[in-house]
């Protein structure tokens, strides 16, 4: 059974998504291992060091796309690698497939069951498979040092025999994982913290940590079975930007982590409320997305760093998490170990048989909520009901 983790298509991601640890826990469970030359370079794993746990260079010209049981990659695989694959294998990683049809069509062609990590439920029994999670943790701590770094102010307070110099005033929006983080962060450097989130039940976390929490009423929102904020209506997101507007506008640092899962993030702060922002204020935009155009501020620009005319820093850096690769790639490697290992089926031990041991395969297991949850196509099909309603089906080839 051959496990391949071939390098990223995006060549400014940094992440891996094995590590030599994870390398050595899939040896020992009778796995071959082959990584692709400078996968870890970015993260700072030599060459060696994978070798050195046990895996293997693909050399040039290889092939094992076509000989590999499962590939692992932090982002999307084209559809052409995909294509290359053997029927029955497995293609796990961040897949985007909200995003990334062709990929998902060339999926079902070849017949490959594709894992999306995106789509891991948030269960208890999931949680050490949860790469949103432990990637969004990042995230929040790197968004709060990227405010901190572009704020003309400090976040703590100092009494000086040059004066008192006030804290600074830090204002998150959107209360999950990065949210908490950003939160924890901030109160760590001294700042005065205060945070909002679409669903009333966050107030106690956010209260936890030492902030306070923003209560609109009538802002509507709430969450799904699944932990994530709900969609708003327009009419309610009107009302909510309305009524953060004061907040937003009396704060040094507005980090916004609010996203809706599976589609484009809402636009939280208009362009006339970052108009009457202070001077030197920063906004730190963690839903900034690249292939939507558009993060939770209306004037973000995905990917760039930005000042207006009344001089607020818009940050619209995109995979924070990337910008700590040495963590993030551990992180992100020991939830594709957890996630792995449940779809790792050993052989039965027959002590009375001289016939050669047999070798690990790879199980899919329909009856398992996490397998069931994370699958995105299997057999040839599209299994995953949100991806299916947004995909049109290939057509079919007629001949005369």
């Amino acid at each position: 059974m051959l496990v391949f983790a071939p390098l990223p298509r995006d060549a400014d991601e940094t992440r891996t998504p094995l590590t030599p640890s994870v390398v050595k826990k899939l040896v020992g469970e009778g796995l071959d291992v082959t990584v692709e030359p400078g996968l870890g370079a970015k993260s700072f794993i030599s060459d060696q060091d994978f070798t050195d746990a046990g895996a293997t260079l693909a050399g040039p010209g290889h092939h094992a796309w076509e000989d590999a049981d499962i590939v692992v990659k932090v982002d999307a695989p084209t559809p052409e690698q995909v294509g290359r694959m053997r029927e029955g294998a497995a293609v796990v990683g961040l897949l985007s497939p909200t995003l990334e049809h062709d990929v998902v069509r060339a999926a079902v062609g070849a017949k490959v069951s594709a894992v999306s990590l995106e789509f891991v439920p948030r269960t208890s029994r999931a949680q050490s498979m949860d790469v949103l999670s432990s990637q969004a943790n990042l995230a929040g701590y790197k968004a709060v040092l990227l405010g901190a770094n572009h704020c003309p102010k400090l976040m703590p307070m100092m009494i000086t025999a040059a004066g008192t110099l006030s804290p600074g005033r830090v204002m998150v929006v959107g209360v999950g994982v990065a949210g908490l983080q950003a939160i924890a962060t901030a109160k760590r450097l001294g700042a005065i913290v205060e945070a909002y989130d679409v669903r009333p039940a966050t107030k106690e976390q956010v209260l936890s940590l030492g902030a306070r929490f923003i209560e609109l009423p009538n802002a509507g929102g709430g969450e799904t079975e699944g932990g994530y904020a709900k969609e708003q209506t327009d009419e309610e997101r009107a009302q909510q930007a309305e009524l953060m507007a004061k907040h937003v506008t009396g704060s040094d640092v507005v980090v916004t982590t609010a996203a809706v899962f599976g589609k484009a993030p809402p636009v939280l702060i208009p362009a006339d409320v970052v108009a009457d922002m202070k001077p030197g204020s920063v906004i730190v935009d963690l839903a900034a997305n690249e292939a939507h155009g558009r993060g939770n501020c209306e004037l973000t620009q995905p990917g760039q760093i930005i000042t207006t005319d009344n001089q607020v820093t818009i940050v619209g850096t995109t995979n924070l998490p990337g910008t700590l690769p040495v963590h993030a790639s551990s992180v992100f490697a020991n939830n594709v170990w957890a996630l792995l290992e449940t779809m790792i089926e050993q052989p039965e031990v027959d002590e009375e048989s001289n016939a050669a041991p047999k070798q690990p395969s790879l199980k899919i297991d329909l009856d398992d909520d996490i397998h069931v949850g994370a699958l995105i196509t299997h057999a040839g099909q599209i299994v995953n009901d949100l991806v299916k309603d947004m995909i049109d089906p290939a057509p079919e080839q007629t001949s005369d």
